[in-house]
């Protein structure tokens, strides 16, 4: 069943739709995707119009006969904040599956509930996150700034590969950036040293996309 309401409003109100029989005054679906209580009493949730009033579990059925080739990780030794973005936007990107390094408790608030779709899995160690991605074939790809890195706007990305993101202020770890297969900067032209983890996380997974994913497939 849906459980408690996962987005309740939105700039000029309610966003979603009500009740079935209030919204299209048909006879109810009989269909099993669908969640009897969302049929009834609307459904709020901050989803694409597609999966209205589908239960959660056939959600994340139908995403994962869609998601694509890659991986997203971000370490967390410092509770950061940009998690949860990176998390949503992971989502959005429709990423294999999200994975967090080292505290295994992290900041929700800006994932607006797009964990529940999404894979997440924890590591305690990046030597734990090497050692999955070396059993699943991933290229590891570090994005950070640093000197040996190449512009992420000149390459061509690995199609199965994960990402690894580090925290904000401090970047990705020595550990981390030693076992990468490549690392990755974003052009940046202004006076700042660097920018948003969350954002940073968007442009890299943005530009997977944009090398190989189907775009007829969006939404």
């Amino acid at each position: 069943m849906a459980g408690p309401t996962e987005w309740h409003s939105g700039v000029g109100g309610p966003v979603g739709v009500g009740p079935w029989l209030q919204e299209y005054g048909r006879p109810l679906p009989d269909d099993p995707r669908y969640d009897l209580e969302l049929l009834a009493d609307g459904d709020r949730r901050n989803v694409v119009d597609a999966y209205r009033y589908w239960t959660r579990e056939a959600i994340v059925d139908d995403l994962d006969t869609r998601r694509h080739r890659f991986h997203v990780a971000i370490e967390n030794w410092g509770h950061d904040a940009n998690i949860g973005t990176v998390v949503r936007t992971a989502n959005a990107f429709l990423a294999q599956s999200v994975h967090i390094v080292g505290r295994r408790r992290w900041n929700r608030r800006g994932a607006m509930v797009t964990d529940r779709y999404q894979h997440v899995h924890h590591h305690p160690e990046i030597a734990d996150l090497m050692r999955w991605a070396g059993e699943h074939g991933l290229t590891v790809v570090a994005v950070d700034n640093t000197p040996g890195s190449v512009r992420l706007e000149r390459t061509r990305l690995p199609e199965n590969c994960l990402f690894v993101f580090g925290q904000e202020g401090p970047g990705v770890t020595e550990a981390a950036s030693a076992a990468a297969d490549l690392t990755v900067s974003i052009a940046q032209f202004g006076s700042t040293r660097s920018i948003n983890a969350g954002v940073a996380a968007g442009i890299v997974m943005h530009t997977w996309v944009t090398q190989h994913a189907d775009l007829d497939q969006a939404w």
